[in-house]
């Protein structure tokens, strides 16, 4: 239980502070709802997993062996994320006429294949986790491991898909709607552009 703790100490904040991810999910449940963004939270969640698995059963190493793949990842990232952005402000400047983008698995792929924040918070669980989850649960560590974050993961999604969906409602008229459709829009645009000015890759051209 000990163990436990000290873990969710330290993934806790980074799994539910506001990166990429979470604020699409937010976007999401303010756009269509949380049933209807479920899609996107099985396409990025799945995604976490499959990268957790390897990552725990050595695709690390290869990683940190590599990192200019992590780097064009969040450029890459950091385009997508400006792509979305656009669409929900596109929606946003829509009335509310059954026309909200919708989000589905595929997108919740490319999202989290391309986020790097992602990449890294996986990479650090095991850099710090790793050996004492070995003493703890031997063979199993990298299993309790996986499984303990896919449950965080997919606990806080739900709780920021939620949570804009509930600002929407709260919103109510379509103004006010539209107004926090510009906040999505330039909470999302500030994220992409830090990701790439934030980004070690350029250091290659300096």
């Amino acid at each position: 239980m000990s163990f436990l703790l000290l873990w969710l100490g330290v993934m806790f904040p980074l799994v539910f502070s506001p990166g990429p991810a979470n604020i699409v999910f937010a976007a999401s449940g303010a756009s269509v709802g949380v049933r209807r963004s479920l899609p996107l939270l099985l396409g990025i969640d799945t995604v976490f997993l499959i990268k957790s698995l390897l990552i725990g059963l050595g695709l690390g190493a290869l990683i940190q062996e590599y990192p200019l793949t992590l780097q064009l990842l969040q450029c890459a990232g950091a385009l997508y994320i400006i792509y979305l952005a656009v669409g929900f402000l596109k929606t946003s400047l829509l009335e509310h006429n059954g026309q909200q983008k919708r989000l589905g698995f595929f997108d919740g792929v490319i999202i989290q294949l391309l986020n790097s924040k992602g990449w890294l918070l996986v990479l650090l669980m095991f850099s710090l986790f790793s050996e004492k989850a070995y003493q703890e649960y031997g063979e199993q560590s990298v299993w309790v491991l996986v499984l303990w974050l896919a449950i965080l993961n997919i606990s806080m999604h739900l709780v920021w898909i939620w949570a804009g969906g509930l600002l929407a409602k709260l919103a109510g008229d379509s103004k006010n709607q539209k107004v926090q459709g510009y906040i999505y829009f330039a909470s999302l645009v500030i994220v992409a552009i830090w990701l790439l000015v934030d980004n070690p890759i350029w250091q290659h051209w300096a």
